[in-house]
């Protein structure tokens, strides 16, 4: 008769010894907090990261992102052939988004930063009215309360004008509302389809990787990206949220749709267009927009922030409300900080997710210790996510500053490459300053030994938030 608790240790070194050939160390500072609890309770270690801890696609969304290719390549090609762009200091910038995204840099845009929640929601109702052709939401968040109705009854008024209305939204984001909200949009007529919905058979798609992407476009000529869902700014009880989002016009609008179609169709497995119309020119502002995520094969905001920061001169500032960095992210703003550069990091004091928050503060020792200075956003939940370098770079889109927008999420970042529109983010930027406590090292050193404690214990965490 087998000696059961042989069998179960010989199976628990097993598992351990196949950690350190199986677990790939490219994944950084997840690598070894997997190492950890696999050695430390091997089963379900095990059990656990064959859940979550691969951050990759099925092989079947794999093959048909592959086969969308073409038609991003397509759209790149002809917004690049529409504008002639002049980048100078910002050159190399675009040229590693274009690198890690597939878009070029486009000139001859308009962009209106919206910091205001409720008048996001009139603008995008007013020009869902106006709509002629097409209206086309990719969304996390799409509730059915009195926003989401509101928004839910603009579609269908364009539906009845004959104009094809098409919504892809998160189920995970969406999951109080989301049965409830495909109902209401399809009695309106709008076609309407979850972004990685999870199954069980056939490859599954991990309820934890997410289509976290806010994109809009209306007529394939205005655009809306940034951090605003489609639900009331107070939707958590005590919590106000408060957003930035562009609204945009010009040939950079192309991006946003292509980004957009290649969604529907790898949900829906249509064909896309063989090519986009590109929107005329409109303005003066250069843009570019870069999405990321695992049907990528490098984490695209991620890269590009940690470089722009070992470049940073003069100043930097990240906006962010979940602000979890890897190990690459905090060498680049203690490094930036040790060479007299600015660095201004905007967090929020209004607290929406206890753990998160908990494992983010488990960071701010090492930072001010080294020059960082850190900001909390009084009142509301500053939900917005934006960076600005030097005047010469900003950046405005769905991405935190964690390793779940890093490596698990869809993502998209829409890059601000002329001086004038980056001034206009940082003239918000510095309103974000003025409503904010700054915090003092030696006064976040006296917070107590429970607090050091729990923001510890978050901290081992960090790698599954």
């Amino acid at each position: 008769m087998a000696d059961w608790g042989i069998v179960y240790e010989i199976l628990e070194w097993t598992i351990r010894l196949g950690a350190l050939a199986v677990i790939p160390f490219k994944r950084k500072a997840t690598a070894t907090a997997w190492l950890l609890f696999l050695f430390l309770l091997p089963i379900p270690g095990l059990l656990l990261f064959l859940a979550i801890g691969q951050p990759r696609f099925p092989r079947w969304r794999t093959e048909r992102f592959e086969k969308l290719r073409p038609f991003f390549d397509s759209v790149s090609r002809q917004l690049r052939a529409a504008t002639a762009v002049r980048l100078g200091t910002v050159a190399d910038t675009a040229g590693l988004a274009k690198r890690l995204g597939a878009f070029p840099p486009v000139a001859g845009n308009t962009i209106e930063l919206i910091d205001d929640y409720d008048g996001l929601i009139r603008r995008l109702i007013h020009d869902v009215d106006a709509a002629e052709h097409t209206v086309r939401l990719l969304i996390y968040i799409f509730a059915d309360d009195a926003v989401g109705q509101s928004v839910i009854a603009a579609l269908g008024r364009a539906v009845d004008r004959g104009v094809r209305c098409e919504v892809l939204l998160d189920p995970v984001g969406s999951r109080q509302w989301v049965g409830r909200t495909i109902k209401l949009l399809r009695r309106e007529g709008v076609s309407t389809r979850e972004a990685l919905p999870f199954h069980w058979l056939r490859g599954r798609t991990r309820r934890d990787m997410r289509n976290h992407r806010k994109l809009f476009v209306i007529d394939g000529v205005i655009g809306y990206a940034g951090s605003q869902n489609i639900v009331a700014k107070d939707f958590r009880p005590g919590v106000v949220n408060h957003e930035l989002v562009a609204r945009i016009t010009g040939p950079i609008v192309g991006a946003l749709e292509a980004v957009i179609l290649m969604d529907w169709c790898l949900e829906t497995n249509e064909t896309p267009p063989k090519s986009l119309p590109v929107p005329a020119k409109s303005g003066s502002a250069i843009l570019q927009l870069l999405p990321s995520g695992a049907d990528y094969p490098l984490e695209g905001f991620q890269t590009l922030l940690v470089w722009q920061l070992h470049e940073a001169r003069k100043r930097a500032m990240i906006v962010s409300p979940y602000f979890i960095p890897d190990q690459d992210v905090v060498s680049a703003l203690q490094t930036a900080a040790a060479r007299g550069v600015k660095v201004d990091i905007v967090v929020s004091q209004v607290v929406d997710q206890r753990l998160v928050n908990l494992a983010q503060r488990s960071y701010y020792d090492e930072l001010l210790g080294c020059g960082v200075r850190i900001h909390e956003f009084r009142d509301h939940l500053l939900h917005a996510k934006n960076v600005s370098i030097d005047g010469n770079l900003g950046i405005i889109g769905s991405s935190n500053v964690d390793l779940r927008s890093f490596q698990l999420n869809e993502e998209v970042s829409l890059l601000l490459l002329d001086r004038s529109s980056v001034a206009s983010l940082e003239k918000i930027q510095r309103s974000y300053l003025k409503g904010s406590d700054s915090l003092n090292l030696e006064q976040w050193r006296r917070r107590g030994h429970p607090a050091m404690l729990a923001e510890n214990l978050a901290r081992l965490a960090a790698p599954l938030l």
